[in-house]
C-alpha cells in the first residue's frame, strides 16, 4: 500500500485561529469514485476524489489541506494553481476578498490503519469493505478541505461504486441509479465528521418517531447482527426518546445509521447520520453481561454526541471535554435510566473509573478542560481517561450541585445559542449562569482546570480522614492548589465481618475527624467523587475476611476500586493483594467484578510479584474451582472460564477443550473461546506455529486472523518474537488490530530469556516507526510493544532518555514518558514486602 498519506504537518491552534478569522466555508461538494476503473469491483489501492469548496474570504494568505496519492489539479475561481506547491499536505492560497470556488482533483490511497478511507478485506469470504474515518486530521486523505473543527460547512456527497454495493453517508440518500449514489445536503458539519461506508454490507432497517434507522455489518457476520438487531434498535429508540426529553431539541440530521465496521481504532465515532462502531460489538458468540452493558453505553454515548459535538462543536480541541465528558456522563446515565441495563454504573466503577484514574496519575495528566492542546496531533493523545471518565465524574458532581432543572436548562440554552456552530467552555458557563447556576468559577477552577487526582485516606493514628492534593496538579491563577471539596460517604465496619455503616461527610484540605477504632474504613464506597480513595493498613488486614462477607454490591465495588488505587500508589504489596483477591474471588458473585479484578490481577499484581508461577497457580485454582460450581451457561461461568484459561499453566488441562471435552456444563467452545485456549497453549509452548496456521486456514474469519497474530507472537521461541517484531518495525504491513495483538502478546511472563534481547531493540527501533505509521496507530503500536514486563530500573532510564530524543514525534514521546512512569510504579510496588 502506498505510504504517501504520511507526513502532514499537524495544524496548530494559532494557524486554526488565523484561518478561521480569514474564511467562512459555505459548502463541500465531494465526489468519490471507488470503482478503480472497473465498476464490478474495487480492489485497487487508490480511489478518485473531486472536491469543490465554496467559501468567502477576507484578503490574505492561507492554505488548503489535502493528502493525495497523486494530485492532478487545483483550481481557484477557474484559475489553475501549481500543484508542485503542495508541501506537508498543504496547498498555499493567496486570496482576495469575496466569494471563491476551489476545485481539487486527486487520486487518494486507501488506508489500513483505521483512518482516512479504510479498506478491509474480510478473510471469511474475500469481500472488501470501505469506511471513512475523518477524525482529527485524516479527512484530507479522503477529500480536500480546510480541516479544523470551527470551519463548518454543508456537505453534498456523491459516490460511484459497484452497483451491488451499499453506500451510506452523513445525509439521507437522495438518488441512487446503477452505480451512482447521491446524498442530500447536510446541515453544517465539521470536516472530521464527514464519512461514508461502502461495500457489500448486510443492512437491517427500522423507523422510530419519524427517524429512519439502519444497522449494517459485514456479510460474514450478518446472522449475528440479525440476532442482535432487536436489542440494538430498542436501545436506540429508548435513547432517542430520552435525549429528546432532556435536550428539548430533536435529532436534526435525518436518518440514523449505525455501521459496525472492521479494524476500527476507537470504540465508535459520532459521525452525524452514520455512526461507525468497531464490529466486535456484533456478538458472534456468547459474551458477558458487561460486554452488553458496555455496548449499550457506547450506543448512548454516540447518540449524546449528536447534540454535544455535532449540533454544537468545540471551537478547538482544548475543549474536547464539551464532546467526550458529556457523552460519557450522559451515555452511562441514559443507559441506566431508560434501557434494560440499569446496572450501567457498575461498568463505570469497575472499568471506566480505573482507566481515568490511571491516566490522571501519569506525567501526561492534564486538566479536563482547557487542556492546552497546541496542535491536532497532541490533542489526539488527550482523548484519554481524563477527558472521558474524569470529565464524566465531574459533570455528575456538577449535576448534583445544580440539579437537573438548571443543568439541562443551561444545556438547552447553549444549543440554542450555537446551533450548527462552535462554542467554548465560557459559552456553556454563560448558558448555565443564565439558567440560574452559581459558584461555577470556583467549581471549574478546582475540578475542570486543575490536573491530577486528590488522594483520600484514613490516618488511624490521628483518627482523621486526610486529603493529599496531587503533586502534578495544575495550579490555579492565584497560585493556590485545587479548590476541591469532596462530598462522599464513609463506610465503617461494624461488629461482624461484612457489616458496614455509611455516613455522609464533606471535607477538603482540612482533615475530618473520624473515630473508627480498629474497624475497617472505606472512603467513598459509591465512587461518587474523583479521587484516589485508599485503604489503610488496618483495613487491608481485615479484607481477606471482610470482603467475602460483604453482601452489598456497591460496598464490594467500592472496596475493589479502593484496592486497585491503593496498589497503584504503592500502598500494598503484590503478595498481600493476591491474598485478598484470592480470598474474595472464591466468593465474588458479580461477574463484572470477577472479570475486571482477574484482568487487573493478571496484568498488574502477578507481574509485580515477580511470580515464578506459584501465585498464578493459586489464582488459577480459585477461578477453576468457582467455574466448576457456577450456574451453567451463566455470565459468571463464562467469565470464570476465560479468566481460568488466561491463568492456566498446565497444557493438559487446556488441550481437551479443543475437542469440547472437560468443559463445565452449559459452556460451549465457540470460535472466540477456542482461540483464547489456543493463545494460552501457544504462550505455554504447547502448540506449534504450523498448528496455529492450520487453525486459521480452517476458519479464516477477521477475529481469528487477529487472534492468530496474538497466538503466534505469544510463543516462547525466537521465531515468534521475530514474527511480532517485523510487524512493529513495518517490515510486514498488517492492519491495525493484528499489529496491536502481536505487540500485546509478545511480552509473556516467564519468557524473559527470549524477550530480554528485545528490550533495547524497542528503544532503538521505536523512533523510526514514525516513518511507517501515524496518528492513532503510531501511539497504539508504541504502547502495545512497550516492554512493561521488564521490571528493571535501566528500562525506565532507557524510556526516559528515548522520550527526550530531539525531533521525536510528540505522541511517541508522551507514550514513552507515561510507560516509563507505569513501569517505575510497577518496580516500586514489586519491592514492597507484605506488612
Amino acid at each position: 500500500m502506498s505510504r504517501s498519506h504520511l507526513g502532514p504537518r499537524s495544524l496548530t491552534v494559532e494557524e486554526a485561529r488565523a484561518r478561521a478569522a480569514l474564511l467562512e466555508i459555505d459548502s463541500y461538494a465531494i465526489d468519490l469514485d471507488l470503482t478503480g476503473g472497473d465498476a464490478s469491483d474495487a480492489t485497487g489501492e487508490t480511489f478518485e476524489s473531486v472536491t469543490r469548496v465554496g467559501f468567502r474570504s477576507e484578503p490574505g494568505q492561507t492554505f488548503l489541506n489535502v493528502q493525495p496519492h497523486r494530485l492532478h489539479s487545483v483550481t481557484l475561481d477557474g484559475v489553475s494553481l501549481d500543484t508542485d506547491t503542495l508541501e506537508a499536505c498543504r496547498i498555499p492560497l493567496d486570496l482576495s476578498a469575496g466569494e471563491h470556488l476551489l476545485e481539487v482533483r486527486a487520486t487518494m490511497a486507501y488506508r489500513n490503519d483505521g483512518e482516512g478511507l479504510h479498506r478491509s478485506l474480510d478473510p471469511a469470504d474475500g469481500l472488501h469493505y470501505l469506511y471513512g474515518m475523518s477524525f482529527m486530521d485524516a479527512a484530507p486523505s479522503i477529500f480536500a478541505c480546510f480541516d479544523q473543527p470551527d470551519l463548518k460547512a454543508k456537505v453534498r456527497l456523491s459516490v460511484t461504486a459497484p452497483s451491488s454495493w451499499t453506500v451510506v453517508g452523513n445525509g439521507p440518500l437522495a438518488e441512487h441509479t446503477g452505480n451512482r449514489w447521491v446524498f442530500a445536503e447536510t446541515p453544517p458539519l465539521s470536516t472530521y465528521f464527514i464519512t461514508l461506508i461502502a461495500g457489500p454490507w448486510h443492512v437491517v432497517t427500522d423507523t422510530h418517531d419519524g427517524i429512519r434507522l439502519g444497522l449494517s455489518c459485514r456479510a460474514s457476520i450478518a446472522s449475528a447482527l440479525d440476532d442482535d438487531a432487536g436489542e440494538l434498535f430498542t436501545i436506540t429508540k429508548q435513547c432517542f426518546d430520552e435525549f429528546h426529553r432532556l435536550f428539548g431539541r430533536r435529532y436534526p440530521f435525518g436518518d440514523y445509521h449505525q455501521a459496525f465496521v472492521p479494524e476500527f481504532n476507537a470504540g465508535a465515532m459520532e459521525n452525524p447520520g452514520c455512526v461507525t462502531f468497531r464490529d466486535p460489538m456484533v456478538f458472534t458468540g456468547p459474551v458477558t453481561r458487561a460486554e452488553r452493558v458496555s455496548r449499550a453505553m457506547t450506543i448512548a454515548h454516540e447518540m449524546a454526541h449528536m447534540w454535544f459535538g455535532n449540533i454544537t462543536t468545540p471551537r478547538w480541541w482544548d475543549d474536547l471535554w464539551l464532546n467526550e465528558s458529556f457523552a460519557e456522563y450522559l451515555g452511562q446515565r441514559v443507559t441506566a435510566d431508560v434501557t434494560q441495563f440499569a446496572d450501567a454504573a457498575d461498568v463505570t466503577t469497575y472499568v471506566r473509573h480505573p482507566w481515568g484514574l490511571a491516566a490522571d496519575l501519569r506525567p501526561s495528566t492534564h486538566p479536563v478542560a482547557s487542556n492546552g492542546a497546541a496542535d491536532a496531533a497532541s490533542a489526539l493523545q488527550d482523548f484519554d481517561g481524563i477527558s472521558y471518565a474524569k470529565g464524566s465524574s465531574v459533570l455528575r458532581q456538577l449535576n448534583a450541585r445544580l440539579g437537573d432543572e438548571i443543568f439541562f436548562e443551561g444545556v438547552r440554552r447553549h444549543f440554542a445559542a450555537h446551533t450548527f456552530g462552535n462554542a467554548t467552555m465560557a459559552d456553556l458557563a454563560d448558558a448555565w449562569r443564565s439558567a440560574g447556576a452559581t459558584g461555577l468559577d470556583e467549581f471549574f477552577a478546582g475540578w475542570l482546570r486543575s490536573a491530577g487526582a486528590d488522594v483520600l485516606g484514613y490516618d488511624r493514628s490521628t483518627s482523621r480522614l486526610t486529603l493529599t492534593p496531587p503533586v502534578a496538579s495544575t495550579p490555579l491563577a492565584n497560585g493556590s492548589g485545587p479548590a476541591r471539596e469532596h462530598a462522599v460517604e464513609v463506610a465503617v465496619g461494624g461488629r461482624t465481618p461484612g457489616d458496614w455503616t455509611r455516613s455522609p461527610v464533606v471535607f477538603g484540605s482540612e482533615p475530618f475527624p473520624l473515630d473508627a477504632a480498629d474497624r475497617p474504613v472505606l472512603i467513598d464506597p459509591s465512587v461518587s467523587t474523583w479521587a484516589v480513595s485508599t485503604l489503610d493498613t488496618e483495613t487491608l488486614a481485615h479484607l481477606p475476611v471482610w470482603l467475602p462477607a460483604t453482601t452489598e454490591p456497591s460496598i464490594r465495588a467500592g472496596i475493589w476500586s479502593a484496592l486497585r488505587s491503593t496498589f497503584r500508589i504503592g500502598g500494598i504489596s503484590p503478595d498481600q493483594t493476591i491474598e485478598i483477591v484470592s480470598a474474595a474471588l472464591a466468593n465474588e458473585p458479580e461477574a463484572l467484578a470477577v472479570q475486571s479484578t482477574a484482568s487487573w490481577l493478571i496484568g498488574e499484581s502477578l507481574i509485580c510479584s515477580r511470580d515464578d508461577g506459584t501465585r498464578r497457580g493459586r489464582v488459577h485454582a480459585v477461578l477453576r474451582d468457582r467455574m466448576v460450581v457456577a450456574e451453567p451457561a451463566s455470565t459468571l461461568q463464562l467469565t470464570l472460564f476465560m479468566s481460568a484459561v488466561k491463568t492456566a499453566g498446565d497444557p493438559d488441562w487446556l488441550r481437551p477443550f479443543l475437542d469440547n471435552q472437560g468443559l463445565p456444563p452449559g459452556l460451549l467452545l465457540d470460535a472466540d473461546l477456542r482461540w483464547l485456549v489456543l493463545g494460552q497453549l501457544s504462550a505455554l509452548g504447547a502448540i506449534t506455529a504450523a498448528e496455529l496456521d492450520a487453525e486459521l486456514a480452517a476458519a479464516p474469519t477477521a477475529k481469528a486472523t487477529v487472534a492468530h497474530a496474538g497466538a503466534r507472537a505469544a510463543a516462547p521461541n525466537e521465531a515468534a518474537k521475530e514474527f511480532a517484531w517485523s510487524r512493529f518495525t513495518g517490515e510486514v504491513d498488517v492492519p491495525n488490530y493484528e499489529l496491536e495483538a502481536a505487540g500485546v502478546a509478545m511480552w509473556q511472563p516467564g519468557q524473559d530469556d527470549i524477550t530480554d534481547a528485545y528490550v533495547e531493540r524497542y528503544f532503538t527501533d521505536v523512533p523510526a516507526t514514525g516513518q511507517v505509521r501515524q496518528g492513532w496507530m503510531l501511539a497504539d503500536a508504541a504502547s502495545a510493544f512497550f516492554p512493561l514486563l521488564a521490571l528493571e530500573d535501566r528500562v525506565v532510564r532507557l524510556a526516559t532518555s528515548t522520550a527526550a530524543t530531539p525531533d521525536l514525534d510528540p505522541g511517541l514521546a508522551r507514550i514513552l514518558r507515561d510507560r516509563a512512569d507505569d513501569l517505575d510504579r510497577r518496580i516500586r510496588v514489586s519491592r514492597l514486602e507484605t506488612r
